[in-house]
């Protein structure tokens, strides 16, 4: 795998070396080594598989509060996804700067998202399975999120959402904890 940090420090775009013969395809998602001598976090206390059958449905934007702040590494096994990571750490340079990212079953890549950065993407096409490894347990009182249009950060969206949950359209506008 190539590790790749993007301008969010503990961001990165992770491009498989996919191994191809006349069998298909093999490529390693996850390696606790490799993801360890790039400094990120090889705990995986959850993984997670979502499951969208329409194109233009939006997750997020989730994140959790200290020290509850999870890390996440998402794949687009199948389909395309536009993802978009919010950088909330307060100690942080880029704290509410953000980074772009369309994932597919095509680039097969995938992202690191460090604790404290917020998360969220939409679909790009029907029936699109997206994964995750987590590297703290979900904690639903810990749970926060940001409206995805919330003026304050200016997110390029490629399209408005056609889908999306009455819990992640009523999040508020970003306050700091």
């Amino acid at each position: 795998m190539k590790f790749y940090e993007q301008k969010l420090k503990g961001v990165f775009l992770i491009e498989p070396e996919p191994f191809k013969d006349e069998r298909g395809v093999f490529r390693r998602h996850y390696c606790a080594e490799e993801f360890s001598q790039n400094n990120i976090i090889t705990d995986v206390s959850q993984s997670n598989i979502s499951e969208n059958p329409f194109a233009f449905t939006l997750r997020g934007f989730h994140y959790q509060e200290r020290p509850f702040s999870e890390g996440k590494t998402m794949s687009c096994l199948k389909g395309s996804m536009y993802d978009i990571i919010v950088d909330l750490r307060l100690e942080s340079p880029t704290y509410m700067e953000w980074v772009s990212f369309e994932l597919n079953e095509d680039n097969r890549n995938s992202i690191h998202i460090p604790p404290g950065c917020a998360n969220a993407f939409m679909t790009l096409k029907d029936k699109s399975i997206i994964h995750y490894y987590c590297s703290y347990p979900y904690t639903p009182s810990k749970e926060h999120g940001i409206c995805f249009n919330d003026p304050s950060f200016d997110f390029e969206w490629p399209r408005e959402p056609l889908f999306i949950s009455k819990k992640d359209k009523s999040h508020p506008k970003y306050q700091n904890l």
